[in-house]
């Protein structure tokens, strides 16, 4: 049988949520929000319906998760120093929304290898590999983790 490639999907998803990256040498050392989007790529055998996986399911475990972690609530590292993020947190948990502590800076870069990670454990079931994760911190501006080669 001839090969004719490889077969992959995406899905995207989007929400909004709020970071700043500490000792960043510009604007972004300042709280600011982005309307984030996430590509994730799956690749795995066409099931019997033709499909890598079904886009609804990625939603379903993935964007949940987004929604319940990173959807409109701040991002950010254990370690800043800035004193206005025990306050952020206080004010976010008063609201019912988490903060996201990362252990290292909440750049689009590290919030492609989280996603990456927690992505991974949430379709581990269901036969796919993860094989990229793209973040749109802004329209012009993306990040790309990709899977080690097998």
């Amino acid at each position: 049988m001839e090969n004719h490639g490889t077969v992959t999907c995406t899905r995207r998803l989007e929400w909004d949520a709020m970071h700043r990256i500490p000792r960043h040498e510009s604007k972004c050392a300042a709280f600011h929000g982005h309307r984030y989007a996430a590509e994730l790529t799956c690749l795995a055998p066409l099931d019997d319906r033709g499909r890598v996986i079904d886009f609804g399911v990625v939603k379903e475990r993935v964007g949940g998760w987004i929604d319940e972690n990173w959807d409109h609530t701040a991002i950010l590292q254990r370690d800043d120093p800035d004193p206005a993020i025990q306050l952020l947190a206080a004010s976010n948990a008063a609201h019912g929304r988490p903060v996201y502590w990362m252990d290292v800076p909440p750049t689009a870069e590290q919030l492609a290898a989280e996603l990456a990670r927690v992505a991974q454990g949430l379709l581990a079931d269901t036969g796919v590999k993860l094989v990229r994760v793209r973040i749109w911190e802004t329209p012009n501006g993306s990040a790309e983790w990709t899977a080690p080669s097998a």
